[in-house]
């Protein structure tokens, strides 16, 4: 199975390819090779699962393009490569040459390197697992899926193409805790190694940039203004025991990443595929998966999530015990804040975290963090992007995709997958432009409002002499209920702003038009609280906490929400006067108009 010029990635093809008569193939099956040289052609990947994505791309089509073409140098040779028409003339040559040099070593069942696998990789008794304990979505040990229609007990027969991607999908995502021992790893004590973590990319929140075809999503996500490191290389030019790191082997070792392209192909696992000829050609039913690579230090070269930043107060609780509470105050201070990636919250909307990625300042800088709060930092990717966004035209149509896995508590099962998709104005991440302090303050407003709604819901709970309200988080609250009728919202004013860019008047007028729309979501999200008021709410009750009493009754709550929403729309507030104003203005003028049409009343007239 030769991945470089055998079908096994399936794409969305932008339009139809010339002599097909229009007929457009819904997910055609291309080799590495193909999809590089057509890439200007095609939309997008088309995967089993959204964790797929990231894992193809990193594991195998990034690695292929930097290392046959390097970083671009700056900001202005980046951009020129994002706006060209795919990968033609000479970088074309680099690539077809990088590939023919490189093609024994994209063999998926070579029988002494097989791509991205250990060769014999096997047990103390040569046994083997379900090929399901590389596939996601499918019973396997302690990862069984609610309502899943295969057991643990079912054949699972992959076909090559579906084996290779989820031989990468394995490396970045597998589930941690307990893994096979195999023969030749030194730390494996009685068929098994112990607290392994997730795959390279489990513990993180995936930021991906995509463009409007998969040649400009490949450019956005290639960093610029970076020193290819001397030892620096992909996974599949790291096999001998001649290397220094090797991942041919079964032996594994914890160690920082050499660079991006070792960061990117970082081998998680030790896996071997074990194909067998049947009746419908080679399937793969039979794997081993046993323990890989671990990282010990993950900021310095990974590119693809946001980071969140300690802060100087909150290291020094979290490291007083260990240090004592005078000590650790002064030295957490003089310290680089730690930083540890932000992940993606199951059922939260992506624009929801814009605190996060729109944070476009470099992980270290005082401006990121405050002696008592966190910071954070976006992508490096993001941060090349904002800082050329200039060269790329504000009105480059950007969207982020972002994607996770939730695991269970000790790591052995899969709980849920994150996966959005918003578009994004390249303006925004400038942090002087309009765009960026417009979104971080709509999103606040979401938040307050959602704020006010459950504040709301507390108030006519206590109007009837119900108990407190339960702990946040226990149970549906309804502010939920509003930022999920905000999402509509909050998606076309991003679109709205793509088009406005850095104009401040424009950005303004969406803005505004944006808290009317969002004004009408929350009172809509209210009355359904409202509407039917329980037995005792008009009246209210009296409630005494901390020595103070308060009556709490439905018209008070109202009226609460009405000046809590005022409060945080002000734009709609200010249009909401200027109308009132324009009435009466037009109204005084009509009375006017009445008063002079109106004959005066002449003496003795009753």
């Amino acid at each position: 199975m030769d991945l470089i010029d055998q079908p096994w990635l399936r794409v969305h093809r932008l339009r139809p390819p010339a002599g097909t008569g229009g007929s457009l193939d819904p997910a055609p099956v291309l080799s590495l090779r193909q999809l590089l040289l057509k890439a200007h052609e095609l939309r997008d990947l088309v995967v089993e699962l959204p964790t797929q994505k990231p894992a193809i791309l990193r594991q195998v089509v990034l690695p292929v393009v930097v290392d046959a073409l390097g970083f671009p140098a700056d900001a202005a040779e980046w951009s020129a490569h994002v706006r060209a028409a795919g990968f033609g003339g000479e970088r074309a040559e680099k690539l077809n040459e990088y590939l023919d040099a490189n093609r024994h070593r994209f063999d998926l069942f070579h029988p002494v390197d097989p791509f991205a696998q250990v060769a014999g990789a096997r047990t103390d008794r040569d046994e083997t697992k379900s090929s399901a304990l590389l596939v996601t979505t499918a019973a396997a040990g302690n990862n069984v899926p609610i309502f899943a229609a295969r057991t643990e007990g079912d054949r699972l027969a992959l076909t090559p193409a579906e084996a290779a991607r989820w031989l990468l999908h394995a490396h970045c995502w597998d589930t941690g805790a307990i893994k096979t021992g195999v023969v030749g790893d030194p730390r494996a004590k009685q068929g098994k190694t112990m607290g392994n973590p997730t795959g390279s990319l489990g513990q993180l929140g995936i930021v991906v940039p995509r463009g409007e075809t998969l040649y400009e999503t490949l450019m956005l996500n290639v960093p610029y203004g970076r020193t290819r490191l001397a030892d620096d290389r992909p996974q599949w030019r790291r096999r001998g025991p001649q290397d220094a790191y090797p991942s041919g082997t079964p032996e594994w070792g914890e160690r920082a990443a050499r660079g991006v392209l070792d960061a990117w192909t970082w081998q998680s696992r030790r896996i071997r595929l074990v194909p067998e000829e049947t009746d419908e050609g080679v399937r793969v039913a039979r794997v081993v998966v046993a323990a890989g690579d671990r990282l010990t230090v993950l900021a310095e070269h990974e590119t693809h999530t946001a980071w969140r930043i300690e802060s100087p107060e909150r290291r020094a609780k979290r490291t007083a015990p260990k240090t004592g509470a005078g000590a650790s105050d002064a030295g957490a201070r003089r310290e680089p804040p730690p930083q540890r990636p932000v992940r993606h919250a199951p059922g939260r909307a992506a624009w929801r975290g814009f605190n996060a990625l729109l944070a476009v300042g470099r992980v270290g800088e005082e401006t990121l963090v405050t002696a008592t709060t966190d910071g954070f930092s976006t992508s490096e990717l993001l941060r090349n992007i904002g800082a050329a966004h200039h060269e790329l035209g504000d009105r480059f149509r950007l969207r982020l995709e972002l994607t996770g896995l939730a695991y269970g508590q000790k790591l052995g099962n899969v709980e849920d997958v994150c996966h959005d998709e918003v578009p994004l104005p390249v303006a925004a991440l400038d942090p002087h432009g309009p765009a960026h302090g417009g979104l971080l303050g709509a999103v606040d407003q979401a938040e307050a409002l959602a704020k006010a709604v459950n504040r709301l819901a507390d108030d006519l709970r206590r109007s009837v002499g119900a108990a407190a309200p339960p702990p946040r988080g226990s149970w549906q609250e309804p502010g939920e209920a509003l930022l999920h009728a905000l999402d509509p919202s909050v998606r076309r004013l991003l679109v709205e702003l793509r088009e406005a860019g850095d104009d401040v008047g424009w950005c303004d007028r969406l803005l505004g038009d944006w808290e009317v729309r969002a004004g009408a979501d929350a009172w809509r999200t209210a009355e359904q609280l409202l509407v039917q008021p329980a037995p005792g709410a008009f009246h209210g009750r009296k409630v005494t906490q901390g020595g103070v009493s308060r009556r709490y009754r439905l018209s008070q709550a109202e009226k609460a929400f009405r000046y809590a929403v005022d409060d945080v729309l002000p734009r709609r507030t200010a249009r909401r006067e200027e109308k009132a104003a324009e009435r009466r203005a037009v109204e005084r003028r009509a009375a006017a108009r009445k008063a002079e049409q109106t004959p005066p009343k002449e003496e003795g007239d009753h």
